[in-house]
């Protein structure tokens, strides 16, 4: 069984997420920050050398990365349910927006680094404007498709959703005047699997062994 190794308030809630949506078995083992440092506990740090969030184990196998997990997942233990098959029409959009949940990431680091001495420079404005032009593609692009490939659930939305969602908790971009954006945050929160990866082990979620 897989087991999902969640540390408080990150990008391993989309796992969880995943997990209900296939309806797969798997474990939630919860990590909370620590206090002062917001940092991940030395537990959570020593499951990989790259020290990030999400983990999983599967027996031996120990694997990082959202979307690696997500493909190995799918195509491992679920037919590909979720995935868009390489012949299909949608494939390269498929590709595409499978990897724009990074763009997002990205300026939401890179402002985030900036500090307020930074926040007039050069780059801070070259951030600004890729973060604009992000979030409005992504707009302009729902305003014709009810997911981000087309009308059907696929990983794609499983990796962007926590970006909309979390980001604007810690001082990142809200969704304000992309009403396509929002009316999309709003179809997908709506969903039952959703809604209980939320509970179990979303940013408002708490440990159950605490």
């Amino acid at each position: 069984m897989i087991t999902i190794h969640h540390l408080g308030v990150s990008q391993s809630d989309r796992i969880v997420w995943l997990m209900e949506e296939l309806g797969l078995p798997y474990k939630l083992t919860w990590y909370d920050r620590d206090p002062k440092t917001g940092g991940a506990p030395k537990e959570y740090l020593a499951l990989h050398p790259t020290a990030t969030a999400p983990v999983i184990t599967d027996g031996d196998l120990v694997l990082t990365d959202s979307n690696a997990i997500v493909e190995y997942i799918c195509q491992r233990y679920a037919q590909g349910k979720l995935c868009i098959a390489p012949d299909s029409a949608l494939y390269p959009d498929y590709l595409y927006w499978m990897q724009y949940h990074n763009h997002l990431l990205s300026v939401f680091f890179g402002k985030s680094g900036l500090g307020e001495a930074g926040a007039e420079s050069g780059f801070a404005k070259i951030l600004q404007r890729r973060e604009d032009s992000y979030y409005q593609h992504l707009n302009n692009h729902l305003a014709a498709s009810d997911f981000l490939v087309g009308n059907e659930l696929t990983c794609a939305d499983i990796l962007i959703m926590f970006d909309l969602t979390t980001f604007p908790l810690f001082g990142g971009k809200t969704l304000e005047g992309l009403d396509h954006v929002q009316a999309y945050v709003e179809r997908v929160s709506a969903r039952p699997a959703y809604q209980k990866a939320m509970a179990l082990a979303g940013p408002s979620a708490k440990n159950p062994n605490a």
